[in-house]
């Protein structure tokens, strides 16, 4: 088998499950899992209507290129949610299946196993695990920028000259998994300039895109490109409808951005075998085409943070993220692991120790002394999660 597999570490729900051997939540409390970041709320019906009115072309075998409504369907949204933001269907937009399937692929058909060095890819700290499991498995370096207090925005000037020099790949995830930051134009334009000056790749991961408050849509890479006077040269974007439409079992998404980078990784994805069923690309068009479930599905999000966050204040010193479902909850005594296990012993409340989500680093592990909480249940669940919290810490 290949050697790589060797450099894989756990999945951080693995390490917890480890981590949490032995450990009981009270008998007389049912669990709340709020450690995993599965949408709970129901799939659209344009969506599953869709999706069932075409399953007779299970018969046919679908291209890796999807349908030209589909991507038609892709620029359309991209149009609405990024005002005015302009691509080719043809050319600059590529279906996947899923966004985390299509992160892991591009990192194998863009770097290069014959390069005369090894080539880096830079990564925020705490991430998303695939971008490491992508880097390791194409043969590169992967080098981490921490996301600190207060703003939780990877810190590249902590990465060294020398390290830029080989940087192929920058992943970027705004708005964040697990922190909820998102980037602003200067942020962006920061980024823009060491693209500039070290001429690496920016591939943005903007699945959480869609949920946002009070109207604060966060600004994505290929609309801040374009604002900030750029083309989309060495920029790919990547979104899906497991967030958006809480459809996580339909494996759809898309990649958007520089059409010499789309090119060959169309042709990558031929030989690959991930083309997109019928099926399935006839429920992305009716969602990518919905905007009213997008909406139901930002309020209900919008009322479990305006209920949970003020009771966790009570005890904690927690805040609003900017966007995304999730809470990074400061531990007030430092020990997030310690944290987990103590409030599922005693609440039932599943949560995760952010040091799973980070590696260690010189400047340390920037997810210890934060649990990350999905607010993914039904809200009063939320709620009722929260006030155990609360009723639990007396520290």
């Amino acid at each position: 088998m290949n050697s790589h597999f060797n450099q894989l570490q756990p999945y951080p729900f693995a390490r917890l499950r480890e981590a949490m051997q032995g450990i009981d939540a009270p008998a007389n409390l049912s669990t709340i899992p709020l450690h995993i970041g599965e949408p709970k709320h129901p799939t659209p019906k344009v969506l599953t209507d869709a999706l069932v009115q075409s399953l007779n072309e299970l018969a046919k075998y679908p291209l890796a290129l999807g349908l030209s409504e589909l991507r038609q369907a892709c620029a359309d949204w991209l149009y609405r949610r990024y005002d005015g933001l302009t691509l080719n269907p043809e050319t600059q937009i590529l279906p996947v299946l899923g966004s985390r399937e299509a992160l892991f692929s591009f990192v194998q058909a863009a770097l290069d196993p014959l390069a005369d060095e090894k080539p880096v890819i830079v990564s925020p700290n705490p991430f998303y695990q695939i971008y490491e499991g992508a880097t390791l498995f194409a043969g590169g370096e992967i080098v981490f920028a921490n996301t600190n207090a207060p703003r939780f925005l990877p810190d590249w000037s902590s990465v060294s000259a020398d390290k830029w020099a080989r940087c192929k790949i920058v992943f970027v995830c705004s708005p964040d998994n697990p922190t909820g930051s998102v980037l602003t134009r200067e942020d962006w334009a920061e980024l823009f300039d060491l693209q500039d000056k070290y001429g690496f790749i920016i591939a943005s991961d903007e699945c959480y895109a869609e949920i946002y408050f009070d109207g604060h849509k966060p600004l994505g890479c290929l609309q801040a490109a374009a604002e900030c006077g750029r083309s989309f040269d060495n920029i790919i974007m990547f979104t899906s409808l497991s967030k958006r439409s809480n459809a996580p079992g339909l494996r759809s998404g898309f990649v958007a951005g520089d059409e010499k980078l789309i090119k060959p990784f169309l042709l990558y994805r031929t030989y690959h075998g991930s083309a997109m069923s019928y099926p399935v690309q006839r429920a992305s068009i009716a969602a990518w085409n919905d905007e009213a479930h997008v909406e139901e599905n930002r309020r209900q999000y919008q009322q479990k943070f305006d209920r949970v966050v003020p009771i966790l204040q009570q005890k904690f010193d927690v805040r609003m993220p900017e966007a995304s479902f999730y809470l990074w909850l400061p531990v007030p005594d430092g020990d997030d692991l310690t944290f987990t296990q103590e409030l599922f012993r005693a609440t039932g409340v599943q949560v995760l120790p952010g040091r799973f989500f980070a590696r260690d680093t010189e400047q340390g592990n920037p997810g210890k002394g934060f649990v990350r909480i999905a607010l993914v249940d039904e809200v009063e669940k939320c709620v009722e999660a929260a006030e155990r919290m609360v009723a639990w810490y007396q520290k």
